[in-house]
């Protein structure tokens, strides 16, 4: 088998919420790189990629140009198609920003293709070690709500089965930890005590700040605080995790895996996190697990839970994955959710199709 061909198409996503229906910004699109990668013989490899924003054009061109250089190759020989993209093209423009963006979406379609030859879904092909995952429900829970948007949308989460769910502190403006505290006090209070709560801070806190404020929601019981501070700031980082009693998840701003090799090893985090287009793909995300595993610490997903749902059942550390539904309107049908699970589907590859009247809709 060989491939032969590729395209490549930017859609712009609509930016909403369709788990609790809280109100997005106005218009707000999310532009996204979706590949199409073609063999001989007549498998074709999907793959998605984003995060380009205003340089979205240029992502585009970068995951074309990485395409092309696997013309001729066989997909089935991963690893070696990319060491010749590390060779040809990252070497020289360094080991993070859009090469491995780009290279993620390759390394993505390559994947599909081998379980559609093999005729095997990808979360077996990777090892196979549970068949349903845990999920938490992302996106709706912004800092930007009003305290009761906030309430009424967890409960719309937990009234539809959600067992897990994540907000936000760090909340607009020059909030008091006091504000910080009654947010959380008043989430918790519309989920109940027994729903698995997280809260992503985005990088927005300093590490005296996280240790203050973390310490003061302890009693609240949050399953993870994620993304305390600047997330290359191991030993910030190592601070905070050694401080506070709730468990501390970060890495979904890392690329590559030279860097979660420093997080880790700094004892940074507690919980990994690991975003499938900055690590460079299912290939690299399946290594930084291993990675995690021998440090006896738990992996997690960002985004994308329609794909990161295969290498979470994957790997015996696998914990939960993000429910974040940014791309889901791509699909014609994504994994199913039962009982604040996510079902492993049997389709081999990904399991996924493009639902080729969202892409022509959505086309930029």
């Amino acid at each position: 088998m060989k491939i032969t061909g590729y395209e490549a198409t930017i859609v712009n996503l609509p930016e909403d919420d369709p788990l609790a229906n809280t109100e997005a910004r106005g218009g707000a699109l999310r532009p996204v790189v979706i590949l199409r990668l073609r063999t001989d013989s007549g498998v074709e490899g999907i793959g998605v990629t984003f995060y380009g924003a205003a340089l979205t054009g240029s992502l585009h061109l970068a995951v074309e140009g990485l395409a092309a250089l696997t013309v001729g190759e066989d997909p089935l020989r991963i690893e070696n198609i990319l060491a010749k993209l590390h060779g040809g093209v990252g070497d020289s423009c360094g080991p993070g920003g859009i090469f491995m963006l780009a290279l993620s979406a390759i390394d993505i379609a390559l994947w599909d293709i081998k379980g559609k030859a093999l005729d095997q879904p990808l979360w077996k092909l990777l090892g196979g070690h549970r068949d349903r995952v845990a999920t938490y429900a992302s996106g709706s829970l912004r800092r930007n709500l009003t305290d009761d948007q906030a309430q009424r949308a967890a409960q719309i989460l937990v009234q539809k089965g959600f067992r897990e769910m994540k907000t936000q502190m760090a909340l607009p403006g020059d909030p008091t930890p006091a504000d910080e505290i009654r947010r959380m006090r008043v989430v918790r209070e519309a989920i109940g005590p027994d729903i698995k709560l997280m809260c992503d801070i985005n990088q927005r806190w300093r590490p005296e700040q996280a240790i203050d404020i973390g310490s003061r929601v302890e009693d609240i019981g949050l399953f993870w605080l994620e993304d305390v501070t600047t997330a290359d700031d191991y030993q910030g980082l190592a601070r905070v995790t050694a401080a506070l009693k709730t468990p501390v998840a970060g890495g979904e701003y890392l690329y590559g895996i030279a860097p979660f090799r420093q997080m880790i090893e700094a004892r940074s985090v507690d919980i990994v996190m690991i975003d499938i287009a900055r690590v460079g793909g299912v290939t690299s995300w399946m290594k930084v697990a291993g990675m995690a595993e021998a440090f006896n610490l738990p992996v997690v997903s960002h985004v994308m839970p329609e794909i990161l749902v295969h290498v979470v059942a994957a790997c015996p550390n696998g914990l939960t994955v993000e429910y974040m539904p940014w791309m889901l309107k791509l699909y014609e049908e994504t994994p199913a959710i039962e009982d604040g699970e996510i079902v492993l589907p049997d389709k081999p590859g990904l399991g996924l199709k493009f639902d080729e009247k969202a892409v022509a809709a959505f086309k930029a």
